[in-house]
């Protein structure tokens, strides 16, 4: 063990431990969630760091020496490496200083081992002194954070473009295979499976734009403005080159806000990225609610489609295969719209120049994130491009239907159709035979006004509904 002290008194800390007192501290004091911060928020931190040591060392205020050896640390913990000394909680006190001091602890420690020096000894690199020079946790988590959201935000991307191609193969594939359409899970008009599925790709199509947009809102960060936003303790010149620096590092589009006081204490970017992630959540939830209901049965329910059978269903029923991927995707997307409502709390929490609760902002955030990163590649992998169509059974279903009657409407009418649809019902006949025996519309014409392409079409030509 090793003795390590301040304001508060002495602590034993693991002599190898690359951490600190803060961080050991923390330990004590936090111990909420059992999960560390996100590795994501972790590596972004360490991006920040090495700008703020970069731009100190360009301006003088670092020795060459200990920011190379600084910088050494952040790009090591920044790739992967030393997350296990970066143990503290997800959910801490203090707006996220833990998580700051904790990396400072770490980064220090390691630069102090590069240098020649052991660690805990902080006597060539300080974690405050040097490695958080010219900071504030309140200005270099929240610029982490937005960081760390933009990366995730680039992957959740590319996971929503992957469902949605997989959405629109089976839109091309289900083209030509007609079906019941259904509102209230009631009998309505015809519609193809391809159609349906190209409105679910096309959901999702809105879910990719609304991700990529939203990248937008959070550029602009506060780094530099220290404690409140008015860059108390940081040189000027140093305010005004350290975005450039972590823009330069990150390769992101980041800017320094105009207003550092109010990007400092008000958190509703945040508030509004976390609905856009709940609006793809929502979609994720309706559209495997949809495919699960197609899919029941298989001889009992609609079975119009089949999902890929990943997971033998029951301990007791022999051969039941249950739609485990769609119920493990609904369960994300309600835990990502139970999270949002956590985020919109701890964003209104704020309170005059800082808000406390941005690590539950940060826990919750990437955690979406990540989730519907995950939820997007196993449906679309282990689900929706394994869906096969069961033609027949669309046929059949339509053919037993009355909705085929709504077709004619435009050449008998409607009290005459509804005539025809009680009829049908009455007696057990199709909408075909109904009309057949009353000799209401020629056989060549009712085929074509009951084909897949004029009942799917978008509207129709009044000179082509004859009656013979």
């Amino acid at each position: 063990m090793r003795c390590e002290t301040d304001s508060l008194g002495d602590f034993q800390i693991p002599a190898e431990a690359l951490y600190g007192i803060h961080t050991a501290r923390a330990l004590e004091n936090f111990p909420l969630t059992g999960a560390p911060c996100s590795p994501t928020l972790i590596r972004a931190l360490a991006l920040v760091k090495l700008a703020c040591a970069q731009t100190n060392a360009g301006l003088g205020f670092l020795d060459a020496a200990v920011a190379d050896a600084i910088g050494q640390a952040c790009h090591e913990l920044a790739t992967g490496q030393h997350l296990e000394a970066v143990p503290v909680d997800a959910l801490q006190g203090g707006a996220g200083t833990s998580l700051n001091m904790n990396v400072n602890e770490v980064i220090a420690n390691r630069a102090e081992e590069i240098l020649g020096g052991r660690r805990g000894e902080y006597r060539r690199v300080h974690p405050v002194h040097h490695v958080n020079l010219h900071q504030s946790t309140n200005d270099v988590f929240p610029t982490a954070l937005r960081i760390a959201a933009i990366e995730s935000l680039h992957r959740l991307e590319k996971s929503i473009a992957a469902l949605q191609t997989a959405f629109q193969t089976k839109e091309q594939e289900f083209a030509g295979i007609i079906k019941v359409g259904r509102t209230q899970l009631q009998d309505a008009c015809p519609i193809t499976l391809g159609a349906e599925f190209s409105a679910w790709a096309e959901a999702f199509g809105r879910d990719r734009w609304r991700v990529f947009k939203c990248e937008e809102r959070l550029r602009v960060v506060n780094l530099g403005g220290t404690a409140i936003g008015t860059g108390l303790t940081a040189p000027r010149e140093y305010i005004f080159r350290v975005t450039e620096k972590l823009r330069e590092i990150t390769r992101l589009g980041l800017s320094r806000a105009e207003n550092l006081v109010d990007a400092t204490q008000n958190a509703d970017v945040f508030v509004e990225v976390s609905g856009i992630l709940k609006a793809h959540a929502v979609n994720l939830f309706k559209i495997s609610s949809d495919l699960r209901l197609l899919a029941s049965g298989p001889y009992a329910g609609f079975a119009e489609i089949a999902l890929p059978p990943v997971q033998v269903g029951s301990s007791v029923m022999p051969g039941k295969v249950n739609p485990v991927i769609c119920e493990a995707v609904g369960q994300s997307a309600l835990q990502v719209i139970s999270q949002d409502m956590a985020i919109t709390l701890a964003a209104q929490s704020g309170q005059l120049e800082l808000n406390a609760f941005l690590p539950l902002v940060a826990h919750a955030l990437l955690g979406n994130l990540a989730l519907l990163e995950r939820a997007d590649t196993l449906f679309r992998t282990h689900c929706i491009e394994g869906v096969t169509a069961n033609a027949s059974r669309c046929h059949d279903l339509l053919e037993q239907s009355q909705i085929q009657v709504t077709a004619l409407v435009p050449t008998l009418g409607y009290a005459l159709a509804a005539e025809v649809a009680r009829e049908a019902q009455q007696t057990g006949q199709t909408i075909r035979a109904v009309v057949l025996a009353r000799a209401l519309i020629a056989p060549q014409v009712l085929d074509r006004l009951l084909s897949v392409e004029a009942m799917t079409a978008l509207g129709y030509s009044p000179n082509k509904n004859v009656k013979d």
